[in-house]
């Protein structure tokens, strides 16, 4: 992350993008411009500050980055910039992995020739994440910020129970796989059961909004916060019955 404008052409934008909120400020009748200036600020201000040393990770030691890439997929270093984020102030970090051609969408299409099955798909993709979580853990235990940083990993829904037809697995949106890791919570633990083929949740299922209230739970935040939206009116931030997963807390 390096600025590749110079100080005199960025000046000169950020008038011009000043005098064009004049000029539109007499129509916000909600104050939204407001918000918007103060987002404007803090692009700024990561741009012109020190944040762009975070991105550099020639200034880890190279043991450490080798261990965390130790598995060659380049998800190492996606953590490990995670983690010197974190560390900057950072509040929220999102990794998208995928290591393979299907990425984790593993429903053995015959109509691609380079298909793996899904026990090959996941051969390929489970080790080298398995080996960069497990370094990222150990690695923000020894900073002492295990307490601090609350590692969530998932997807938007599961596979199907059952092999289909082409040696793969669809999508399937009763059951999900969920894991958390950090933030202060009680860890060690599996929290609910399934049924014996992995079809439904056989225990009280865990829901989207509780995983919500969770993370505003590591975070500190009210959860009956409320925001005025765009028409005036107030609403929550959770939904209805949004409670911490309470064998977490």
């Amino acid at each position: 992350m390096n600025l590749r404008t110079d100080m005199t052409r960025l000046g000169d934008r950020r008038s011009l993008l000043a005098q064009v909120d004049r000029l539109d400020r007499h129509m916000d009748r909600n104050g939204l411009l407001d918000s918007v200036s103060k987002f404007e600020g803090q692009a700024f201000q990561l741009i012109l500050s020190r944040a762009k040393e975070a991105f550099d990770l020639t200034r880890e030691d190279p043991r450490l980055r080798a261990k965390y890439n130790h598995a060659g997929t380049g998800f190492g270093d996606q953590l490990l910039l995670a983690r010197r984020l974190c560390e900057s102030g950072c509040g929220f970090v999102t990794l998208n992995y995928v290591n393979s051609p299907q990425g984790w969408d593993m429903h053995g299409d015959p109509g691609q020739p380079a298909t793996l099955s899904i026990g090959k798909q996941l051969e390929q993709a489970c080790p080298p994440m398995d080996h960069a979580i497990a370094t990222f853990l150990e690695d923000v235990a020894q900073r002492g910020l295990s307490e601090k940083i609350l590692l969530v990993i998932t997807g938007e829904f599961g596979r199907t129970p059952r092999v289909n037809g082409h040696n793969g697995r669809d999508h399937w949106g009763p059951l999900c796989t969920l894991a958390l890791a950090g933030g202060g919570l009680k860890m060690g633990q599996v929290v609910g059961e399934s049924s014996p083929k992995a079809e439904v949740p056989k225990s009280q299922p865990i829901q989207p909004k509780n995983l919500m209230a969770t993370i505003f739970h590591v975070l500190g935040i009210d959860p009956h916060t409320q925001y005025v939206d765009q028409s005036g009116r107030p609403q929550y931030l959770l939904p209805d019955g949004a409670a911490p997963i309470r064998e977490l807390i």
